[in-house]
């Protein structure tokens, strides 16, 4: 499969300013990891390789275990997750597959149990910013692997 367009040189400012949105995400104050565990989850849902090659290579180099992110699609069902990293990747996955009838109740109100509400706002913010990540790469095919040495990402070690 081959790239459809490469969108950061059809719209390089607007690139530029979602790059800078994801980082001002990043500083947020939400853990490194449960950001990676969250953008893997996601890009698993919306189906995005080159977002879930990246982002198993970028937890890996930030020490995560290998077990855990395998573990990330069955996470329900897996021991090796803190509360608090549940109550992301339950967050994660009703904002990336938003029900008709939108979030429920008992579960934001669960979510808040592990979660201050500026934690959560800038949760959100960070689903947000994965979400439209995966479709833009979605969309156009990008390749797995094919940013890696751009992103740093072959100190992972896992080609």
């Amino acid at each position: 499969m081959t790239q459809r367009i490469n969108y950061v040189q059809q719209s390089p400012e607007l690139f530029k300013r979602f790059v800078s949105f994801g980082l001002a995400v990043k500083e947020s104050g939400i853990e490194a990891s449960i950001c990676e565990l969250t953008s893997l989850r996601a890009s698993q849902l919306n189906g995005c390789g080159f977002c879930v090659d990246m982002h198993v290579k970028q937890a890996r180099i930030h020490g995560e275990r290998e077990l855990r992110l395998h573990h990330v699609a069955i996470w329900r069902e897996s021991t090796l997750f803190s509360p608090r990293e549940r109550a992301a990747l339950a967050w994660t996955e009703i904002l990336t597959r938003l029900p008709e009838n939108g979030v429920p109740d008992d579960l934001f109100e669960h979510v808040r149990t592990q979660f201050t509400d500026q934690e959560l706002s800038n949760l959100t913010f960070h689903v947000m910013a994965i979400n439209g990540w995966n479709r833009v790469n979605v969309a156009f095919r990008t390749v797995p692997g094919s940013s890696d040495s751009a992103f740093g990402l072959e100190k992972a070690n896992l080609t």
